[in-house]
């Protein structure tokens, strides 16, 4: 089943300009998320708050395994954006093949562009895009030892 936050980049774009006509503040932020966790879930809450709209650009199964490596992802794209609709503080979902959200970004024009604290405003892919336009760009609070790769480390030591 198919949910309606999952859209197409055309779709998005068709959507984002009508919240934009009704004055809502549109907040973007991507990532794999691969396996949930507390960092996520925390990391989003306080993106969306950022704004009335929140767009995740999900990186494809292609585009992990060039970000992160052949074993990788654990959990496919499909069922990944299917988790992550089900979180009521995101509104829409794209998913993107390549290895950056870039042309994303320049389609979408968020107000607020987000990742977590490891990557520095200034580092953020897209910041260009979204300064450019008077926009905000912010890089939101890590959670040490939070993060897939983890995960993975601690169940692959424990077999």
């Amino acid at each position: 089943m198919r949910n309606k936050k999952i859209v197409s980049l055309k779709s998005l774009v068709s959507a984002v300009k009508k919240d934009k006509r009704a004055g809502k503040t549109i907040v973007f932020t991507n990532g794999c998320f691969d396996i949930l966790h507390v960092g996520h879930i925390r990391y989003l809450k306080s993106a969306r708050k950022l704004g009335d709209k929140l767009v995740l650009g999900l990186n494809s199964d292609a585009s992990v395994r060039k970000l992160k490596g052949k074993d990788r992802p654990v959990v496919s794209q499909s069922e990944r954006a299917e988790l992550l609709a089900e979180f009521p503080f995101i509104d829409y979902i794209v998913v993107f093949g390549e290895a950056t959200p870039y042309r994303v970004i320049k389609a979408v024009l968020p107000d607020v562009l987000t990742k977590g604290g490891d990557w520095p405003p200034e580092k953020i892919i897209g910041s260009d895009v979204v300064l450019a336009r008077k926009g905000k760009v912010k890089s939101l609070p890590y959670i040490k030892g939070r993060s897939t790769t983890n995960i993975i480390k601690k169940l692959l030591k424990s077999l």
